[in-house]
């Protein structure tokens, strides 16, 4: 998916190289959603969605138990 949004993107910068500008914002809209799109598509993602596996802030229990 974030092939289709680095391609509208690119295809956004090359209508604005052309002086195509109409085209060239009609483009980055696309561009701009299609990223949202992604961006909600991970966040409410089942799997991985919410949980950030790479953050983990749990507290562990103590090995005894916690009676010290």
């Amino acid at each position: 998916m974030m092939v289709a949004v680095f391609g509208t993107m690119f295809l956004t910068l090359g209508l604005g190289w052309l002086g195509r500008r109409p085209l060239a914002l009609l483009a980055l809209l696309v561009c701009l959603v299609l990223y949202v799109w992604l961006f909600l598509f991970e966040i409410y993602d089942p799997q991985y969605g919410f949980r950030m596996p790479w953050i983990q802030v749990e507290r562990a229990m103590p090995v005894d138990g916690g009676l010290a």
